[in-house]
């Protein structure tokens, strides 16, 4: 295969690039949010990049193909798992290429080692693109290194070509497991494609760290994971957000916990449940709950008398009211709340309703995240017992080194019979799904005054 084979391929795989067929009978959802654009590699970009970096051959010794340059081909030929739909095509593109050099003519193998590094840094742009719908808190927190340049400057810079092949294909332990579940399912049944599902599950997967200390809250499994050197070291179930409220999917850093936390009511909630039981049961209930109604969302805001406030107008929406529970017995956050950077006020918490986390199904809060045992949870982000220094609300304790949070949903799980899914309680396993949500969450946001 020329460059210029390759870069019809390439164009092609523009618009295939995370875009999963959708099963037989599924609605394919469109999409609200737009998809990043891949830089392709082209024929001009890889011979200027090797140009202008005097870059080395990498997939050939001595005019003959390294295992890398096999490797390549098992990576493509599985890689519309990955989202790059072209995947297989390209492998065969690859082969005919490294057949081609095999004649010896240098300009044969200069053309196929250019293809390959072509081919690789496509693949890699594909499994660095951004999860679509996540909220990234920082751009930091994005996949990083796509650009041609950077993808072919770390492949020529490797100590080991094959090992370096495998640990970016690899993308993070739970991506891997998933995707190698399904190859090997498509191998034993000889599907040519994926299941979309496990596609949309993969897509989801791959804003998960790959390695160091990091919290993954699952919101299929209802469950929180907690990764020390890129492996699970502990986990606990997590009550998360109902099918009408899903939790979002977040991409941010923890820095502090919170002791004796204030409780601020979302806008849904203060029109919704609060002003209903406070226009059945009047002041007694509402000073019982321990609420307090703020004249603002500052932290120094003041308090406005209860009998200030017209609970049917608030009750209909036309009354914005900021209502704050004070820490307590009957505190929604419980003692300890952990909030992260995200402009859906969504953190993790500790709750005064233990009960619930023997319920079947735990998709029941409003998005946030309340934990089964968050004593626990803090002694692990701390390194110590979560002791509140003392009994002022909203005492902020900061943890030693930041640590990021990751939110997502996976319905797909490997168990040792196979790949099996689980209830797609938020209905995000059609394409589409979670960008619509997502972009529905962001238009409804209630800005805080």
């Amino acid at each position: 295969m020329t460059l210029e084979h390759f870069k019809m391929f390439a164009l092609a795989t523009a618009v295939a690039v995370a875009a999963p067929t959708a099963a037989a009978g599924q609605q394919v959802l469109p999409s609200t949010v737009a998809m990043p654009v891949v830089s392709l590699p082209t024929v001009g970009t890889v011979a200027a990049i090797y140009d202008q970096f005097k870059l080395k051959p990498m997939w050939f010794r001595n005019g003959a193909p390294t295992v890398a340059a096999t490797q390549l081909q098992q990576v493509l030929r599985r890689a519309r798992l990955d989202g790059l739909q072209n995947g297989p095509e390209l492998a065969v593109g690859v082969d005919n290429a490294v057949r081609q050099a095999a004649s010896g003519n240098p300009s044969d193998i200069t053309n196929a080692e250019q293809t390959l590094s072509a081919a690789w840094a496509l693949y890699v742009q594909a499994i660095k693109r951004p999860t679509p719908g996540m909220i990234y808190a920082y751009d930091v927190l994005k996949p990083q290194g796509s650009r041609t340049d950077q993808i072919l400057l770390a492949a020529s810079n490797a100590p080991s070509l094959e090992q370096h092949i495998s640990s970016v294909a690899a993308v993070n332990p739970v991506y891997s497991r998933i995707r190698d579940a399904e190859w090997t399912r498509m191998q034993q049944t000889g599907s040519l494609d994926p299941d979309p599902r496990v596609v949309l599950n993969l897509e989801r997967a791959r804003s998960i760290p790959a390695k160091g200390r990091f919290i993954l809250v699952d919101a299929g499994s209802s469950r929180v994971f907690l990764y020390d050197n890129g492996v699970p070291v502990d986990s606990m179930k997590v009550i998360v957000g109902s099918k009408k409220l899903p939790t979002p999917l977040i991409s941010s850093m923890m820095y502090y916990i919170v002791y004796n936390p204030y409780w601020n009511a979302p806008d849904h909630l203060v029109r919704g449940p609060i002003a209903q039981k406070t226009l059945a049961g009047g002041e007694k209930y509402f000073n019982s709950m321990g609420y307090q109604i703020m004249a603002d969302w500052t932290s120094n805001s003041t308090t406005i008398p209860y009998s200030t406030i017209d609970w049917k107008a608030v009750q209909a929406g036309k009354t914005r009211i900021r209502v704050r529970q004070d820490p307590g017995p009957k505190n929604f956050m419980g003692v300890l709340k952990f909030p992260f950077p995200n402009p859906e006020d969504i953190y993790l918490h500790d709750t005064e309703a233990k009960i619930r986390f023997g319920d079947a199904d735990l998709h029941q809060s409003n998005g946030c995240v309340r934990l089964e045992d968050a004593r626990r949870f803090g002694r692990w982000l701390l390194g110590s017992d979560p002791v509140a220094p003392g009994s002022t609300p909203e005492t902020q304790v900061q943890v030693a080194q930041p640590v990021p949070v990751v939110l997502t949903y996976l319905t797909a799980q490997v168990t040792d019979q196979g790949l099996t899914f689980l209830r797609d309680v938020y209905g995000w396993d059609q394409p589409g799904a979670a960008q619509m949500a997502m972009a529905a969450m962001q238009a409804s946001r209630v800005p805080r005054d």
